[in-house]
C-alpha cells in the first residue's frame, strides 16, 4: 500500500508541474504573437468537391525534390569545371570501361569512344556525384517517357533524352546566367522560333512537352547541317556559328574530340558530359543505383484544356491537389496563373484520380474562380521587376494562399523567403515578400510612407530603406521618374546606401 500511494503522490505532482510549466509558457510574450491560424479556405468557401486519396499519400520529400534547383547548379558547375585529370576508381577498371563504352557505341549513332578524358569523367562522377546522380535517375522516371514519345515522333535517337540533364538537370524552370531557360534551355529568341509561347504569365519553354518537341526540330535542323550528332548537340549547346569557327581554327577537322580545344569552354566538356551521363544511366544498375517507380508518373496525369481564367490555388482548393504538385504538373505558368485566351490553347495537367472530380463539377469550379476573382481590386497581377523587398505582418484570418495572391507570388516562394516548413501562420509573424503585384507594393508603400518621408523646405526627403532601388522609390511617388530623383540629388550611379536622404520634389 504505500508503494502504491508513493506512486499516486509523484503521478499528482509531475502533473501540478507541468500544468505549470504550460500556464508559465502562455503567458510569456504578446498573446497574438503565439497564437496559431489554421490554415483557411477563401472566404467564398468552395467546398472541395472530393477527397483526393492520391495526394493524400504523396511524399513531402518527393515534391521538395521535384521542386529544387540545387541539382541544376551542381550540374551547370560540374560542366564549366571540367579538368580531364586522372581520377582513382578501382571498381571501374580502364578494360570493363572499353568494353562499355564499345558496346554502347554499337547501338547508338553518337561516337561513343574511349579516350582518357571521357574515362576521367566517368569515374569523377562515379566516385563525387553519387547522391546528385541518384536523384537524377528518380526524376528521369517521370520526365524521360515523355521525351521519348516526343524523340521518336521526329525519329531521332532515344538517347538525346540524356541532353536535358547536361542542360537542366531535369528542373523545368532551370534559368542560365544569360537567360535560357527550361528543360532545354532555350533563349528567348530560339524558343519563339520554334514556337514556343513566352509571356507574363506562360513560358513553354518549362513545359516538358512542348519544350521538347520544340528541341526536337531544333536538334532535327543542327543534324541536317553538320550531319553528325556530336557537332549538332554542340552547336546545340554554344551556336552553329562557334562550331564552324571551331572546325576553321582545327584546320578542317569534324571529329568532336579534334576540335574540343576551339570550342568555348562551357561547350568544351558538354558533350563529354553528355556521354558520361548517358553511360552512367545505362549501366546505372551495374554501378549500384535504383531505378525506383516515379512518385509521380505521366501515364497517372492528364491534361483539360481551360474555358477561363484560374489560379492553381484555386485549382488545389478545389480538388484537394497540393499545390506543388500542381506546380510540378504545370512549369510553364510563370504566375500559377492559367490565362484564357482566345486562340490559345492552355491546358491544366491533374493526377488521372482528379480529373473526373474537376470535369465534373467544372462549371461550380469555375463559378467559384470568377466570383473570387471579381472580389479583387484588379484579378490580373503585374510582374514587378524590381529586387525590392516587403515584409508583410500576418493579420487574422490569412493565410500562405491568399498572401501569395496579393504579391502575385508563389506559395512555395514564401516558403522559401522565409524558411517556412509548413503552411502555419502566428497572428504578427512577419514575412519577407518581394512582390509581383505593382498594385499590392504601392498600396503596402503608401502606409508606409510617414515612415520614411519628411517635409523640408516644400520637399520630400525620403529615407532609404534596405532593399530600395531607385526605380522601386520612384513607384512610389506619383509622377516621378528614376532621372527625375538623380537629377533632384545629384546621383550619377544608381547604387543606394540604406540611411540615405533623397529629395523627392523641387521646393
Amino acid at each position: 500500500m504505500t508503494f502504491r500511494f508513493f506512486i499516486i503522490v509523484w503521478l499528482f505532482n509531475f502533473a501540478t508541474c507541468f500544468s505549470q510549466m504550460q500556464d508559465s509558457v502562455s503567458v510569456k510574450g504578446n498573446e497574438n504573437d503565439f497564437k496559431h491560424i489554421k490554415t483557411q479556405k477563401d472566404s467564398l468557401l468552395l467546398q472541395k468537391v472530393e477527397d483526393d486519396m492520391f495526394t493524400a499519400n504523396l511524399d513531402e520529400k518527393w515534391l521538395k525534390e521535384l521542386y529544387s534547383n540545387s541539382l541544376y547548379d551542381t550540374i551547370y558547375n560540374s560542366i564549366t569545371e571540367l579538368n580531364f585529370e586522372e581520377v582513382e576508381y578501382p571498381e571501374l577498371s580502364t578494360e570493363l570501361l572499353k568494353s562499355r563504352l564499345a558496346d554502347l557505341s554499337s547501338k547508338t549513332p553518337f561516337n561513343v569512344e574511349y579516350n582518357p578524358g571521357l574515362e576521367s569523367i566517368i569515374k569523377s562522377y562515379l566516385k563525387n556525384r553519387r547522391e546528385t546522380l541518384q536523384r537524377l535517375i528518380n526524376l528521369s522516371a517521370f520526365y524521360f517517357p515523355m521525351f521519348e514519345r516526343e524523340l521518336d515522333n521526329h525519329d531521332l535517337p532515344l538517347e538525346i533524352k540524356y541532353l536535358a540533364i547536361v542542360e537542366s538537370a531535369l528542373k523545368p524552370r532551370a534559368k542560365s546566367r544569360v537567360g535560357a531557360t527550361g528543360l532545354w534551355q532555350f533563349m528567348y529568341g530560339t524558343g519563339k522560333m520554334y514556337g514556343l509561347d513566352v509571356s507574363s504569365y506562360v513560358d513553354e519553354r518549362s513545359d516538358p512537352i512542348k519544350s521538347t518537341e520544340a528541341a526536337a526540330k531544333y536538334l532535327s535542323k543542327l543534324y541536317e547541317i553538320f550531319g553528325d550528332w556530336d557537332l549538332a548537340l554542340a552547336a546545340y549547346n554554344s551556336g552553329p556559328g562557334n562550331v564552324t569557327k571551331a572546325i576553321r581554327r582545327s584546320g578542317g577537322y569534324q571529329n568532336y574530340w579534334n576540335i574540343r580545344h576551339n570550342l568555348p569552354r562551357e561547350t568544351a566538356g558538354y558533350l563529354p558530359a553528355f556521354l558520361a551521363t548517358m553511360y552512367i544511366f545505362e549501366y546505372a544498375e551495374e554501378h549500384g543505383f535504383t531505378k525506383p517507380r516515379p512518385e509521380v508518373a505521366l501515364f497517372e496525369t492528364d491534361t483539360i484544356r481551360v474555358k477561363q481564367m484560374i489560379t492553381l490555388d484555386q485549382i488545389s482548393e478545389a480538388t484537394g491537389v497540393e499545390i506543388e504538385e500542381l506546380q510540378f504538373l504545370n512549369p510553364s505558368y510563370k504566375l500559377d496563373i492559367i490565362p484564357f485566351i482566345k486562340g490559345e490553347n492552355y491546358t491544366l495537367r491533374l493526377p488521372r484520380t482528379a480529373i473526373g472530380d474537376f470535369v465534373t463539377n467544372e462549371d461550380k469550379i469555375y463559378e467559384f474562380a470568377k466570383a473570387e476573382f471579381d472580389k479583387r481590386e484588379k484579378p490580373m497581377p503585374q510582374f514587378f521587376d524590381a529586387d525590392t523587398k516587403m515584409t508583410h505582418r500576418v493579420r487574422s484570418g490569412e493565410f500562405l494562399g491568399l498572401i501569395a495572391r496579393k504579391y502575385g507570388v508563389r506559395v512555395s516562394d514564401i516558403k522559401k523567403w522565409n524558411g517556412l516548413r509548413s503552411n502555419n501562420l502566428k497572428i504578427g509573424q512577419r514575412l519577407a515578400i518581394y512582390p509581383r503585384n505593382l498594385t499590392a507594393l504601392a498600396t503596402s508603400s503608401t502606409s508606409k510612407s510617414t515612415t520614411s518621408e519628411a517635409v523640408s523646405g516644400g520637399s520630400k526627403i525620403y529615407t532609404v530603406r534596405s532593399g530600395d532601388s531607385l526605380w522601386s522609390i520612384s513607384q512610389k511617388f506619383p509622377g516621378v521618374s528614376v532621372q527625375n530623383i538623380k537629377d533632384w540629388n545629384g546621383i550619377s550611379g544608381s547604387k543606394l546606401k540604406p540611411g540615405m536622404k533623397l529629395k523627392i520634389s523641387k521646393s
